[in-house]
């Protein structure tokens, strides 16, 4: 064997060694952003009454499997189907067909056109990884709606939005951004940055669920009672702010998968300062959910310093590769008190009703995180990303066309998926119903609408009762007659 040989085999089997590793990893990260659905069930839960914990437990259940299904049929294909090659992933190409229309000599991706079903010769592992990871970003954007309309969506309306938004709503905002779409190529098209950059998702994911959210809760409607003849807000408290706490720490604790893995590489050393930048936004969002709650209202409120450390690690997705600690922290301060003001605007100026601040939390500070790499981006990473030689910078690092590119993908994400939403949530609204029946709404849904009570309490039900078929009928008389 020559050196030229040698040389060659050593660099076939580093390569291989490389991508092997990067495998690894965006499978690790993929486990860890699963888990965050334990989270989100544990959040949402909590912070609703008692007497709908069984039918939020089990929209956070389902809403995992649906995401799947949907994904794998259609979805997938739609939003990576044309990414090309995945050069971390040891440059396999088999998602090569995007659909593409030319405008005055600029190419616009709209939609994949590969990898539906994943049939075999199209299933490596390269994009079973890929799959992988980005169905449980995808199914991070599904779960949010669950959130917002809690304790008045009918399940079966649920179901059905969910198809949709993991096979359609989803997939093709996300293929403009990540798959090779034409929001990341307005920086080679038209020189605006590096074209509309989301590292993580806070445009992709977290802002696509936050307006999902505002538009079918504004279509469905408050929960019965929630205002007041002159529409002035009450007070629902969730029943359980332990489950809350601990669902938020779980977020937390998933975040790292979702924000670090998103480098698609174990090998990229940058791992570790992404996962310190999400760690700080974290710490400093939910430190400013406390000082600012005991500011606004004379003592802190639990929840918001909850949801203080989920919007900073919402506003952080975007730009955690691209910024530095100290921005990081300033990111989240802003992110801790924005949500706090957010989710009162949602509900005494919109007179939406949010049981959980999930528009507030995603929407508003999904919006700020892209805003962010506008802003702050220091061209410290993200050489060639999308095309474009340099790292990516902010306006305040000299490029205003990188704040231009992420004003247009908050733009165009607004304009595909209010309408997508309205249409869908009428459609069923429509046919089989959004809601459930007032009285079922008013003695709590898990009953009528899953047949069994998220806790089996002392209400005069017997024991062995509970667990038959007749539980249905049982338990609503039994709370009517209590």
């Amino acid at each position: 064997m020559n050196d030229t040989t040698a040389v060659t085999e050593l660099t076939a089997q580093v390569a291989a060694l490389e991508a092997a590793i990067n495998l690894v990893w965006v499978l690790i990260a993929g486990f860890l952003v699963m888990f965050m659905q334990a989270g989100f069930a544990l959040v949402e839960t909590g912070l609703v009454r008692a007497k709908n914990a069984a039918h939020t437990m089990g929209m956070n259940f389902l809403v995992y499997s649906i995401g799947i299904l949907g994904y794998w049929a259609l979805g997938f294909g739609l939003q990576m189907g044309g990414v090309g090659e995945l050069a971390t992933l040891g440059g396999d190409a088999t998602l090569d067909r995007e659909f593409t229309i030319t405008i005055a000599g600029h190419a616009f991706g709209l939609f994949g056109m590969k990898g539906f079903f994943l049939p075999p010769h199209t299933f490596t592992s390269a994009v079973a990884a890929l799959f992988l990871f980005q169905m449980v970003f995808m199914d991070t954007t599904a779960t949010i709606p669950t959130g917002a309309l809690a304790e008045r969506w009918k399940f079966a309306s649920f179901v059905i939005f969910s198809f949709v938004i993991s096979g359609l709503i989803y997939p093709v905002y996300a293929n403009w951004v990540w798959g090779g779409g034409y929001l990341a190529t307005l920086g080679r098209e038209f020189g605006l940055g590096h074209g509309h950059v989301d590292f993580a998702g806070s445009s992709v994911v977290h802002l696509t669920g936050g307006v999902a959210a505002l538009v079918a809760a504004k279509i469905v409607g408050p929960r019965i009672g929630k205002f007041g003849p002159n529409g002035e807000p009450r007070p629902i408290p969730g029943h359980n702010l332990p489950m809350a706490v601990l669902g938020s720490f779980i977020l937390a604790f998933g975040w790292f998968g979702f924000n670090a893995g998103s480098t698609l590489a174990g090998t990229d050393s940058r791992i570790s300062v992404v996962a310190v930048n999400t760690m700080l936004a974290s710490a400093s969002g939910a430190f400013m959910g406390y000082l600012y709650t005991k500011y606004r209202f004379g003592v802190p409120d639990l929840s918001m310093m909850c949801n203080g450390m989920l919007a900073g690690l919402v506003a952080i997705t975007a730009p955690c590769a691209f910024v530095g600690a100290s921005t990081s922290i300033v990111i989240g301060v802003i992110a801790g008190g924005l949500v706090v003001e957010a989710t009162l605007f949602v509900e005494r100026t919109l007179k939406i009703d949010d049981p959980v601040g999930a528009i507030g939390v995603h929407g508003v500070n999904g919006m700020f995180g892209v805003l962010c790499v506008g802003l702050f981006a220091d061209g410290s990473y993200g050489h060639g990303l999308n095309g474009v030689e340099g790292g990516v910078r902010g306006l305040f690092f000299g490029d205003g066309g990188q704040l231009a590119a992420s004003v247009l993908g908050i733009v165009a994400n607004i304009v595909w998926v209010v309408p997508l939403t309205a249409i869908t949530m009428t459609l069923i609204g429509k046919t089989i119903g959004n809601r459930p029946d007032e009285e079922s709404e008013l003695f709590g849904l898990d009953v009528p609408e899953l047949g069994i009570p998220g806790y089996a309490a002392d209400d005069g039900v017997r024991d062995e009762d509970l667990i038959t078929s007749e539980v249905a009928v049982i338990l609503p008389s039994a709370l009517r007659e209590g």
